[in-house]
């Protein structure tokens, strides 16, 4: 399967998945990126899977089916974006011209999250990003825990094709939750390096997220050490709240955005 990233509204990525004239689609937020990308590539779409409802992941499936007809539109079941024909829960698998994706029921930054896995790709969403986790807008501390610690038991060289382009901040970020990890330290470089020739930084390997990503990282020592100092509890719930209103905190401040 070869997989397009497409750069679509600020920051999001729509994820074309290509088995040789035969496409699908992931979180089309902008059905223009997509039509465009079709056309260009020679390519027939054939399906739209939907990680979660939030609008910059599926204003564009209208036009999609308005322009290309009635196609299966696979998404969470439950959710409250009612174009979803299709509703996929934990353990369901979705067969793409053979290429198996596995659902994984991963709440936190919604309550219908679900990301489609295998042992070559994940896409996450806004569950795990790279370097970063989304924010809580509608599940609990606890549940986005459970969900990253879900993810991080892919094989290290999974690939993750999350929603947004936000690594420079996530990693800002993980530099100053773990000042002492040498691999941050590199992905921090390289990170730079790819914002300043325009390259992207997704997808990231799982193993680069497992040994970078500090909310995949939360109960691991030193950064567990650090989280009950700021007033965490021993557990997977407050350990993830604490650092991730660390972050917000940081983000409110614009500080770990790139300078223009």
């Amino acid at each position: 399967m070869q997989i397009h990233g497409l750069r679509a509204l600020d920051d999001n990525y729509i994820w074309l998945l290509q088995h040789d004239k035969t496409a699908w689609v992931v979180d089309p937020g902008d059905a223009t990126v997509v039509l465009t990308a079709l056309e260009n590539l020679g390519l027939h779409l054939h399906g739209i899977l939907i990680t979660h409802h939030h609008y910059d992941h599926t204003q564009g499936v209208t036009d999609l089916l308005d322009h290309l007809g009635p196609m299966p539109v696979y998404g969470p079941v439950n959710s409250r974006f009612d174009a979803i024909d299709q509703p996929l829960k934990e353990g369901d698998r979705l067969a793409l011209e053979g290429w198996i994706l596995n659902v994984l029921q991963t709440p936190g930054h919604t309550l219908d999250h679900i990301s489609f896995v295998n042992s070559q790709a994940a896409f996450t969403g806004d569950t795990l990003f790279t370097a970063g986790c989304g924010r809580l807008f509608e599940g609990t501390a606890e549940q986005m825990a459970a969900s990253l610690k879900k993810l991080r038991t892919l094989p290290d060289d999974t690939l993750v094709y999350c929603g947004h382009e936000y690594t420079w901040a996530n990693i800002h970020f993980a530099a100053q939750a773990e000042p002492d990890n040498p691999d941050i330290l590199t992905r921090m470089a390289q990170t730079i390096a790819n914002y300043k020739q325009g390259q992207p930084c997704v997808p990231a390997p799982m193993g680069l997220e497992k040994a970078t990503n500090p909310f995949l990282r939360f109960d691991h020592a030193p950064l567990r050490q650090t989280l009950l100092e700021r007033g965490a509890e021993e557990t997977d719930a407050s350990l993830f709240a604490t650092l991730r209103a660390w972050k917000d905190n940081l983000d409110a401040t614009g500080e770990l955005e790139p300078k223009r």
